[in-house]
């Protein structure tokens, strides 16, 4: 049966082509901008893997830099699965998304991908994990979501867990989750964000306004993670199992980078430290 989400109508076909050969042609700009990538290497070379990653309050950089390295280094364009909010979008905002990979992140659509082979990203937190407050910089709130890892084992995929910093310093929190304002907010955040039971972060940029903070951007694939379920190991074992793997590796990664961008020079993106910006090591 065709699913509409992920056999695209013709004029998405023609936007993605227009995408992909932009794409194809700003590496040279996207390498003077020195984003720092590191662990492309780790990506299995047939395109046929699970990307699950942590979003930030930026609300782009993740979503826009993980597809376009993968596509850089494998020639795959990826299927990132989308918020139901998608399939209620219209015009050419949809027709960019879908475009560019996004499809409606339901279990099915996400199997029908699998069963094609493709390159699939997800962020288990969802807008959740966008919608950090004072002191959560880089945490999962996942929420004990684990669909992902069961989608994964299904289909034999193996997991790359993909961790980007920087996105969560772009603007700041005033606010904590919990505190009078956050809950005050509870019932005109659902409205806005489409998250229950979350009120709206209170956020500024560079001083007091919303402008953001200039922030070079950290990117690492981690070493893929074998979804193959043990023989005589219950499924919801091993589904609890992966995920807390996946989550594990991913947190590890957010802090490594954390680490090595204390003492990078150019973290604030000043031009007279770019030549002195941090660079990954060499694969060995």
């Amino acid at each position: 049966m065709t699913n509409p989400f992920v056999d695209r109508a013709g004029r998405v076909q023609a936007v993605q082509k227009a995408i992909f050969t932009v794409a194809d042609l700003i590496g040279p700009v996207v390498d003077l901008s020195r984003i720092y990538v590191d662990g492309l290497e780790n990506l299995p070379r047939d395109g046929r893997f699970l990307l699950v990653g942590n979003h930030t309050t930026s609300g782009w950089a993740e979503i826009v830099l993980t597809p376009y390295f993968v596509h850089r280094e494998l020639g795959v364009r990826v299927r990132g699965l989308a918020t139901r909010q998608l399939a209620d979008m219209r015009g050419i905002g949809r027709d960019v998304m879908e475009a560019a990979g996004a499809v409606v992140g339901d279990p099915e659509t996400g199997a029908e991908l699998m069963r094609q082979g493709e390159t699939v990203l997800v962020f288990p937190g969802g807008g959740r994990d966008m919608l950090k407050f004072k002191g959560e910089e880089y945490q999962l709130l996942w929420q004990g979501r684990s669909g992902f890892a069961r989608l994964a084992i299904a289909h034999d995929y193996p997991i790359v867990p993909v961790g980007l910093v920087g996105g969560d310093d772009v603007y700041h929190s005033l606010v904590e989750r919990g505190g009078t304002w956050e809950r005050m907010t509870r019932g005109l955040g659902e409205r806005l964000h489409g998250v229950t039971g979350v009120g709206i972060p209170l956020m500024r940029g560079i001083g007091p306004t919303m402008v953001p903070r200039p922030q070079r951007m950290y990117l690492r694939f981690g070493s893929p993670i074998d979804t193959t379920r043990p023989a005589r190991t219950p499924a919801a074992q091993w589904e609890a199992t992966v995920k807390e793997q996946t989550q594990t590796a991913l947190e590890e990664i957010l802090d490594d980078l954390r680490t090595r961008r204390e003492n990078d020079p150019f973290r604030n993106l000043n031009p007279l430290a770019w030549r002195r910006a941090l660079r990954p090591a060499l694969a060995g």
